[in-house]
């Protein structure tokens, strides 16, 4: 495969929620997302999201590090694994990798020639970096029942200082050098909950440790070195929270002395990460936490106290915090600069997932704005589907949302290369379930479910239509009878979401004050937030302001649903749920034109989980496939009235559970269709007037989770297949579907840009753009991926 073959059009992967998890250097962010580590360059002219995913960890990556003057990078997960990473033109390849057994790695800080980790067992360990190698050089327990959550080294003279904090209310610092062992010199006191985050900075001749704690304070302590220290004696009667005792030790020949500096008070809730200003020389503080600020602090000249400068995020939600169980809030933070130093960015990520980016506008002033930053799933990715005109995209995952994708079309010249870059233009579905599957049913609604028995529809609001046609080139006509909402809100209780003129109307949610403006009458006047963006919107405007009302609710199955499907006309849904039984074993099917009826009987056959369905382009058919190893042929009788009937049951389909089934485009010789199996094989099948007959099998290596077919026509004369497996493989086979057709593997994804885990599901768009076939792919490894496929590597 060659890299013109198959291209990386677009990744959307979310950041992990943990306290560790980004890193930056040279115009590029790394962070851990799900178990794989995800480049990005927030300074993108272009805008281009993630550009790369890096494989190696089997678990979740919690702690992501860049070795300072190096072209390292280092990455530890909850599998217990560090890898050392080294630059490859845009990528990075692991050149070394260590195993802390039994363990999930907490926390990690690197610094010189020595990376050090914390993990769930308790140890704090020190590494070696001599160029691409690693060793163990020493393994601490700092105490008893003492878990570290966050660490700083940092090379003073000839030794190294270690500061370790984590579930206690002390942090432990340690020094030590490449020839001695690590020795505790201090325990420094004051904080009165766990410690989370830590930050250390250069001032003047002395340096300034910060930390954060559950406490909602940030502590900053002084280190101040030989003939700088204070003599004086600890102040007994002080109280400990402003105790100004000095601990005292030596880094090599060096006397050193901690002493207490500032209290920082003005969080709500846990302060969970720290970062200095990036220019050294320049002491201000940035604090995230848990209650959704960020905070940039600066010591006032005069008063010597340190006070709040900016405050970005965004205001939290009156009780949740986390002594209300929220997860909510920020997790990890950065502040950077590019490589000219022209630009400034503070980046956040929180609960969603997404990577908030505010740039500095104005630094006389201190004004930062809300930038483009990265949105992406959290969870596995279970279902794709493209737009009835192949323009844009739906993806749905188990982090219980469904978004919409789309590419972003620059005023730049046609021909050039950075004209299109995707980007998440709407959060349709924010659920209270996991999300399973979805489809269209026309160009404004789809259908959708989760882990519960009911499907729901959703319609399209005019200002997503609008956001469409102006970044996008996308026009969607609604007809004269059909009058988009203006937009969609999710009341305080309920998971509904309902068009914002309903609710006014039901008097369920009042109007917040951002959303009005007056006019020149003094009146009160509906704004649309979107109107006025100069781009994709950003994630506040994603949870806010993207949703999709709720028209419809469809009931009938007796357990969870799994999948669903619509017929090309949109006139029906037909869906199946969770079964171990012959009676839930069945399609349910919805006439859509008739107000959503449910069929009284249901499309029997089957004796286990349907596992998926899809109806045939031309609308004539519908095919199903199940755990029972079975696939079943419907004929569509009589659409109007949603007239279904059974023309085959095939019981001996494949040999293993059918994961996955799909039709090929209409042809004169006939309608095929191909299936998936967990038996490690694909086939190809013909309907005839008795039932599907197969017309070519084979072997795949490894089981086959989910597979789609070009549906808009044949390519060069071929059916175009696309198969995804349990590793998450994916490969392109074409054949003929004149006599004897044979199944011919023309395309294997390189493994470089293949997702992490299984293929959940893929999804071809029927359009064919700029020589190539777009194929969007959810993946367990909680990414959502769409791939360029030329058509010249087709032949």
């Amino acid at each position: 495969m060659t890299n013109s073959t198959v291209s990386e059009e677009c990744i959307f992967i979310g950041a992990n929620r943990q306290a560790n998890v980004a890193d930056y250097t040279n115009n590029l962010v790394a962070y851990g997302a799900g178990s794989t580590v995800a480049l990005w360059n927030p300074f993108s002219s272009n805008k281009k999201g993630v550009f790369h995913t890096l494989r190696k960890h089997t678990a979740e990556v919690t702690c992501v590090k860049f070795v300072p003057d190096s072209d390292l990078l280092l990455s530890a997960g909850e599998d217990g694994q560090i890898n050392v990473w080294k630059r490859n033109g845009n990528a990075y390849d692991v050149v070394s990798s260590l195993n802390e057994e039994g363990a999930s790695i907490t926390c990690m800080s690197v610094h010189g020639e020595f990376f050090i980790t914390g993990n769930s067992l308790g140890k704090v360990n020190i590494y070696k970096l001599d160029g691409d190698n690693v060793s163990l050089h020493e393994e601490l327990t700092v105490k008893f029942n003492f878990y570290p959550l966050t660490l700083c080294v940092h090379k003073i003279g000839s030794g190294y200082l270690l500061i370790v904090g984590g579930t206690s209310s002390s942090l432990f610092v340690y020094t030590f050098s490449s020839t001695d062992t690590p020795k505790l010199v201090a325990t420094m006191t004051g904080h009165e909950d766990w410690i989370k985050a830590l930050a250390i900075v250069k001032d003047g001749e002395d340096y300034l440790l910060a930390s954060g704690s559950q406490d909602r304070y940030i502590r900053l302590w002084r280190l101040k070195f030989n003939d700088n220290i204070d003599n004086s004696d600890e102040d007994a009667r002080k109280l400990t929270l402003l105790s100004n005792r000095q601990y005292k030790f030596f880094i090599g020949e060096d006397k050193c002395a901690f002493s207490f500096d500032a209290l920082i008070m003005g969080h709500d809730d846990w302060v969970s990460g720290l970062q200095w200003h990036p220019h050294s020389g320049k002491l201000q503080l940035l604090s995230l936490t848990a209650d959704t600020a960020l905070m940039i602090w600066e010591m006032d000249s005069e008063s010597g106290i340190w006070v709040c400068l900016s405050r970005l995020g965004e205001m939290s939600i009156k009780g949740a915090s986390t002594a209300t169980g929220s997860s909510g809030g920020f997790w990890s933070c950065l502040w950077v600069t590019n490589e000219l130093n022209t630009e400034q960015l503070i980046l956040a990520n929180g609960k969603t997932g997404a990577i908030r980016a505010y740039k500095l506008t104005d630094e006389e002033n201190k004004i930062w704005n809300s930038d483009l930053g990265l949105s992406g799933p959290i969870k596995e990715v279970n279902d794709t589907v493209w737009s009835k005109d192949g323009t844009y995209c739906f993806t749905t995952s188990l982090d219980q949302t469904t978004r919409l994708l789309a590419p972003w079309v620059k005023e730049r010249p046609a021909n050039s290369q950075h004209n299109k870059t995707w980007h998440e233009f709407a959060r349709p579905q924010i659920h209270g379930y996991d999300m399973i599957c979805l489809d269209n049913i026309n160009a404004f609604k789809f259908v959708s479910g989760g882990d519960e028995k009911v499907l729901r529809v959703f319609e399209m609001t005019q200002s997503i239509s609008d956001l469409l046609h102006k970044f996008c080139d996308i026009k969607l006509q609604a007809s004269e009878s059909e009058v988009l909402p203006e937009a969609a809100a999710l009341p305080v209780l309920g998971l509904s979401n309902k068009a914002a003129n309903e609710q006014l109307e039901a008097g369920e949610a009042q109007q917040r004050e951002e959303d009005f403006e007056e006019n020149q009458d003094g009146q009160a006047t509906k704004v649309d937030p979107l109107a006025n963006l100069e781009g994709p919107p950003l994630e506040d405007h994603l949870q806010r302001h993207t949703l999709f009302p709720e028209i419809e609710k469809l009931y009938g199955h007796g357990y969870e649903t799994t999948c669903c499907a619509t017929s090309p006309s949109g006139n029906l849904i037909a869906s199946a749920c969770r079964s171990n039984n012959i009676k839930h074993s069945v399609i349910r099917v919805f006439n859509v034109g008739k107000d959503f009826q449910l069929q009284e009987e249901p499309l029997r056959g089957h004796n286990l989980t349907i596992t998926s369905l899809e109806f045939s382009p031309d609308g004539q058919y519908l095919v199903a496939v199940s755990r029972d190893r079975q696939l079943s042929l419907w004929r569509v009788v009589d659409e109007e009235n949603a007239k279904i009937e059974l023309i085959q049951l095939n019981e001996k389909a494949h040999s293993r559970i059918v994961w996955d089934c799909s039709w090929a485009p209409p042809t004169a010789s006939g309608s095929f269709f191909v299936t998936g199996s967990r038996d490690r094989s694909i086939k190809l099948w013909k309907v005839t007037e008795s039932g599907a007959s197969m017309l070519a099998s084979l072997k795949t290596g490894e089981p086959v989770t989910s597979i789609a077919c070009f549906q808009h026509s044949l390519i060069h004369d071929r059916l175009i297949i696309a198969i995804g497996q349990e590793s998450g493989k994916i490969s392109i086979y074409t054949t003929t579907l004149e006599e004897n057709p044979t199944l011919v593997q023309s395309i294997v994804f390189d493994d470089a840009i293949l997702p992490a885990s299984k293929v959940c599901k893929l999804s071809f768009s029927n359009q064919v753009s700029d020589n190539k076939l777009l194929l969007a792919v959810g993946s367990s490894d909680t990414s959502a991926r769409i791939y360029g496929i030329s058509t010249d590597a087709l032949n």
